[in-house]
């Protein structure tokens, strides 16, 4: 009985040793824990907010929307739409990679590839996988619920006019930077100052609440054109009927407001639309009115005459003998035709004389003919600021022989852009003030500088007048109820060995309505195939068209109606 009840004693010791031990136990881890909480949330706070906040917080950028660009009425030429671009975080998104074939076929890529794109880039934190989605498609994409995918908030450019101001306005890039045309030229001007914002994002990378702002985004400013958009439009469908007719390889048209010296519309065949991005090739998309060059022909023929008026030796009754037909200048024989024998300034353009205009040049000091060409703007850019745009080639007088000064006469030897040659006839409607270039609408004629005498450029207008009117080649360029001054131009293509026979350029250059003239215009149309070639039947016809619409458009009063029977308007003031 003993040996039990000592068996029991030692059994309750045992009992209760153990019990003071998980007692002793239990009081210490407790103390422990106590101990690390009050570490953890008194002296190392901080340090486990910041860890906290940058794993669940995040700094997004805030799209700036890019500036609008209009034409001078408002209409809109170029503007930004939001889309949304899908973006994920790689070390987020692979547990769920076997899900990437189900993510693939929303996005429309395939899913091979972007599983090697994901993998790839696990070392990142940010991979776009698809940029400018519509918000609806971007949608569908959240509802996968797939950790680390995001969508951002962008804005992708949209071109209301299409081709039909594509090599004027130009296009950005992806990530909505200005890349040609306007759209480059202006971007400092377009583009917006994104702005930064931090938000709180649960463990699938989605945002919860925005926390706060970082930085406000500034939107881009609008951008208001000198285009007129009814105007752009009627070049546009002129100039392509134009080319199918008599399968030309290209064609520009530009017109210009006298007054203003602002570019009303300016377009080119072929032509691309900057909406589709398949379309974005260099021989598609350069604006060929300022950045390619051509030999004028003819239609410089006027600034010649300008500059014989002058340097004081010729007057608009001065007379060329042209006889017998054709000058021999060094090694070259220079032909009219026919031989059109002794006759004044005006009948040298209105028959397009190539002997009468080289004479005349030939009887001028090399420096005074180089000033006035310079003077009208050839061999300089103009003020447009176009990107890419051509100062054409004028060479410098100390380097011309007889022959460089034969030949400038009547176009060749020189080049000039469409738009440098719209820019020479319209010093020639200024009253010969020469007025700065301008691609954006404004507000008030800027001042000009004297590049020709008022009555020389009055005098080459009046000249150009019997060019259209019946005897003249340029019979074709007349519009009803206006009078119209202009010149015609054919040139001949150069070519690897000289001159092609068979290639050529047609140009009509005008302005009206003559008696005061609003508008300049140049309509060019290279290598015309089949039997009709010669800027008086190519080019002319379609400053015709044109002219005739644009003038109404803009409600200039015509100033060459037909004169009236008195008996007639008597008649009708008794009835």
């Amino acid at each position: 009985m003993k040996r039990g009840a000592e068996t029991k004693q030692q059994t309750a010791r045992r009992f209760t040793g153990r019990l003071a031990f998980v007692g002793v136990f239990f009081a210490l881890v407790a103390v422990s824990l106590v101990t690390r909480a009050v570490h953890l949330q008194v002296f190392n706070k901080e340090f486990l907010n910041q860890q906290a906040d940058t794993r669940h917080l995040r700094t997004e950028k805030i799209s700036a929307h890019r500036g609008t660009i209009t034409d001078r009425n408002g209409e809109p030429l170029a503007i930004s739409t939001p889309v949304d671009s899908v973006w994920a975080n790689p070390g987020e998104l692979a547990p769920a990679v076997d899900r990437l074939p189900e993510l693939a076929r929303l996005l429309g890529l395939d899913s091979q590839q972007l599983m090697r794109r994901v993998t790839r880039s696990m070392d990142k934190e940010f991979l776009y996988l698809k940029r400018h989605l519509s918000p609806e498609q971007a949608q569908q994409v959240l509802a996968l619920k797939l950790p680390g995918v995001n969508v951002q908030r962008e804005y992708r450019r949209y071109y209301p006019a299409g081709e039909v101001a594509g090599h004027l306005v130009g296009f950005t890039n992806i990530d909505d930077e200005g890349q040609e045309g306007l759209e480059l030229a202006f971007n400092h001007w377009l583009a917006g100052e994104s702005g930064a914002k931090r938000v709180l994002k649960d463990r699938l990378g989605r945002s919860v609440e925005d926390v706060e702002s970082i930085r406000p985004p500034h939107p881009g400013k609008e951008l208001r054109t000198s285009i007129d958009l009814r105007i752009q439009y009627l070049a546009y469908r002129t100039l392509k009927a134009a080319i199918r007719k008599h399968d030309a390889e290209s064609g520009s048209i530009v017109i210009l407001d006298v007054h203003t010296g602002e570019v009303l519309a300016m377009v080119n065949q072929p032509t691309y639309n900057p909406n589709d991005r398949s379309q974005f090739s260099a021989e598609r998309y350069r604006n060929r009115a300022v950045t390619d060059i051509f030999e004028p022909g003819s239609s410089i023929k006027p600034l010649i005459v300008a500059a014989a008026l002058e340097s004081g030796d010729f007057r608009p009754t001065s007379v060329i003998d042209t006889a017998p037909g054709f000058v021999v200048v060094g090694p070259k024989t220079i032909e009219d035709s026919r031989n059109l024998g002794r006759v004044s300034l005006t009948t040298i353009l209105a028959r397009s004389s190539n002997v009468g205009v080289t004479k005349l040049a030939m009887q001028l000091e090399p420096e005074r003919l180089w000033n006035t060409m310079t003077q009208f703007g050839l061999g300089s850019l103009t003020s447009s600021g176009f990107p890419g745009e051509s100062a054409g080639l004028l060479t410098h007088y100390s380097h011309w022989r007889p022959i460089n000064q034969a030949t400038l006469a009547y176009g060749y030897g020189v080049s000039v852009t469409p738009l440098q040659l719209a820019h020479a006839y319209s010093v020639l409607g200024t009253r010969g003030m020469s007025r700065p270039i301008s691609l954006v609408a404004l507000d008030a004629p800027p001042d000009g500088e004297r590049a020709l005498a008022e009555d020389s450029s009055a005098a080459v207008r009046r000249m150009l007048e019997e060019v259209v009117r019946p005897g003249g080649t340029g019979t074709k360029a007349a519009v009803t109820g206006y009078r119209i001054a202009g010149k015609t131009g054919t040139a001949w293509k150069f070519a690897a060995g000289g001159y092609s026979k068979d290639k050529y350029i047609s140009i009509f250059a005008g302005l009206a309505p003559a008696s005061n003239p609003r508008l300049a215009a140049v309509v060019v149309i290279d290598e015309p195939s089949g039997e009709l070639y010669y800027g008086s039947d190519v080019a002319a016809p379609v400053f015709a068209n044109v002219m005739s619409e644009s003038l109404r458009l803009l409600a200039i009063s015509p100033d060459a109606m037909p004169a009236r029977d008195p008996g007639s308007i008597m008649q009708a003031m008794s009835q």
